[in-house]
């Protein structure tokens, strides 16, 4: 009977180079490809970041398909990360919201562009190293379940994949620990056993979101405008609203005397809004660009478990939809810095994404 084949994203780390072993081990055809997509960075500079992207990735994961005896390509998709991904991260930005690349990446580039490229070159499946696990529901549906390890789990970042994705999709890391994918790694003698994990956003290695915002904006950058309370009182100017996120209290350079935070961004008027601790809580939020995976729709009003942000817990909610790609959220108890422009994603007890959508706003 012919193996399977499955083509293996393989950034260059630990995760999805342990991917491919164990797929290998399972008896399929692997191949590795690395998605070549940003390489202008100095080589330094993305080998300091542990940049997943860049030419030190490529020359890793080669090294990793050559102790596999795998075959290894390279898929240029520098314009679908640029169209998808960095126009997207300033767009967003722009606009007030603070958007997370890493998930625009992960269903338009490292899937939809890599699925679609691997198929045509006879592949069954496609496989990364991220931390979850698909499912198949009762309903027969795809979806993704939390990862055995919760401190690292993923699903999160993936909540937008389509069926036709996840069908096509093989996620071995998500059974185990990083501390065991990293003894799996040196027991198989990879090169990589040892690489420190790569950072969030590959494409801003010094972090600095505002100049590089900047940069590629031009002169489309808001202008500097003011801090104000809630009802428009205003505490003092600020350097202009990509430099701030809801939540923020460092960096406001305001002299009031105690600890004071972001509460809301106001791209019409480049306002900053201002408040204390208690009014980053909100006890509500409506999305939009619903993507539904573990459930096929919204027909009457559930609870849930939703997190906000990757590193959320998750809070208990009842979720239903207002509109035809519209769903609001109610909380059991406050959340904190519900973000325009982050993504909202749902969870039902055991762990498998139902869904999400892109936050447009909270609710008091």
């Amino acid at each position: 009977m012919d193996r399977k084949k499955v083509v293996v994203g393989m950034s260059g780390g630990v995760d999805s180079s342990v991917a491919a072993y164990l797929l290998k081990e399972q008896g399929y055809d692997v191949v590795g490809a690395t998605m070549q997509i940003w390489q202008d960075e100095e080589r330094d500079a993305v080998e300091e970041n542990g940049g997943c992207c860049g030419l030190s990735a490529v020359e890793d994961a080669r090294r990793v398909a050559e102790v596999l005896d795998i075959p290894h390509y390279v898929m240029n998709f520098k314009r679908e990360f640029r169209t998808h991904v960095m126009d997207y991260f300033t767009r967003e930005y722009l606009a007030g919201r603070t958007p997370n690349p890493c998930i625009a990446c992960n269903r338009y580039v490292k899937w939809e562009s890599m699925l679609r490229r691997s198929m045509e070159i006879g592949a069954d499946y496609i496989a990364t190293g991220h931390y979850a696990r698909v499912i198949q529901t009762a309903e027969g549906r795809y979806a993704l379940r939390t990862s055995a390890t919760a401190r690292k789990d993923q699903t999160y970042a993936l909540y937008s994949l389509t069926q036709e994705q996840l069908r096509r999709t093989l996620l071995p890391v998500g059974e185990y620990t990083k501390e065991e994918i990293r003894g799996i790694a040196e027991k198989a003698g990879l090169p990589v056993a040892h690489k420190p994990d790569s950072q969030e956003i590959c494409f801003i290695p010094d972090h600095d979101y505002a100049a590089y915002i900047e940069r590629e904006a031009g002169g489309r950058v808001p202008p500097a405008g003011n801090f104000v309370t809630e009802d428009g009182r205003v505490l003092g100017r600020h350097r202009g609203i990509t430099h701030y996120t809801v939540g923020q209290r460092k960096g406001l350079n305001l002299a009031l005397g105690h600890p004071v935070f972001v509460t809301e961004i106001r791209p019409e008027t480049d306002e900053v809004v201002i408040g204390e601790a208690e009014d980053v809580f909100r006890g509500g939020l409506v999305c939009d660009h619903i993507s539904y995976m573990g459930m096929a729709g919204l027909p009457a009003p559930r609870e849930v478990t939703a997190k906000i942000r990757y590193a959320h817990a998750g809070e208990r909610c009842v979720i239903e939809r207002v509109e035809e790609d519209v769903i609001r959220c109610t909380f059991r108890q406050p959340v904190r810095a519900v973000t325009p422009g982050q993504a909202v994603v749902f969870y039902d007890e055991d762990g498998c994404v139902l869904g999400g959508g892109v936050i447009r706003c909270p609710l008091s």
